[in-house]
């Protein structure tokens, strides 16, 4: 039988078995995105009135919207904030919990935990913690600060849901980059010990280097994480004091189930799309370059 005849017959098969996968990514993927984009061209509702297309009116309106480009810069400054302290201090602990120390299952399990628990949940709790007569300002007055009005301020809100999801994240990263340190040749390390190389030289030359597809994996899943934040906003600040803490998510969700203009939420969410792969991409060109 010809090569070519094979080649055809290859390429049936594996057409022939990625086709439910490929119909399954379609219909709960691909589908909602392009419904997404064309219902950001219209308004009206769902209802007998219907949708009418408008073109690229709800664009505009968001760009001349001054609390749409205020959660634009809470979006991007919550982001950040959470992405760097997120991917730091895990990689710190990884590197820790990766030598023999006394505990060393107790400590991985106890730091892994908070990324399995319900956001809602510990949003309330944070929410209680940060009140103004909670824990956290009886804590202050004790050792001699002045309290501070952390869910209503807008200033300290905002750290608040930034160290909510910082400690959210912590865990899952530590256990990704413990996965991917275990990786890396231990060959590397006793060459690098006989040239006389200390603690530090070893992370900077072998551990950094080794980790690159692991940094890349943990800072896209990290920054998709955060874009996504809603349960946290919802959960303790509902976007106050003064939309300081109004994120993306949040406000398409005001937007569309509050106040039912679902085009102009549909815009906004194909924003938050674009925003997500501008950042993903530069992310990757970061760590690949």
């Amino acid at each position: 039988m010809k090569r070519s005849e094979w080649l055809d017959r290859d390429g049936f098969a594996a057409w022939l078995f990625l086709a439910p996968a490929l119909l399954l990514l379609g219909i709960f993927l691909l589908f909602p995105i392009v419904y997404l984009v064309g219902l950001s061209f219209t308004t009206g509702s769902f209802t007998q009135e219907g949708l009418r297309w408008i073109g690229l009116l709800n664009y505009r309106r968001l760009l001349a919207d001054p609390d749409f480009l205020q959660v634009i810069g809470n979006t991007l400054y919550f982001t950040i904030a959470t992405l760097i302290p997120s991917l730091v201090i895990p990689l710190l602990l990884a590197v820790l919990l990766n030598e023999a120390i006394v505990l060393r299952g107790f400590f991985r399990s106890a730091y892994f935990i908070p990324s399995i628990t319900s956001i809602v949940a510990v949003g309330l709790g944070f929410r209680w913690l940060f009140q103004d007569d909670g824990p956290v300002n009886g804590l202050l007055s004790k050792i001699g600060f002045a309290t501070i009005p952390w869910l209503s301020s807008t200033v300290w809100a905002m750290p608040v849901l930034i160290l909510l999801s910082t400690w959210k994240q912590i865990g899952f990263n530590m256990v990704v980059f413990l996965a991917g340190l275990q990786a890396i040749p231990q060959s590397r390390y006793e060459a690098a010990e006989l040239d006389g190389a200390n603690a530090r030289a070893k992370f900077w030359h072998i551990t950094l280097p080794g980790l690159r597809p692991t940094l890349v994996f943990a800072a896209v899943t990290t920054a998709i994480f955060t874009l996504r934040g809603f349960e946290q906003v919802y959960a303790i600040t509902g976007g106050g004091p003064l939309n300081s803490t109004n994120i993306l998510v949040y406000y398409i969700y005001q937007q569309a189930f509050a106040l039912f203009d679902f085009g102009y939420a549909a815009a906004a969410a194909t924003i938050l799309l674009a925003i997500a792969l501008i950042l993903v991409y530069l992310q990757l060109k970061t760590w690949q370059d």
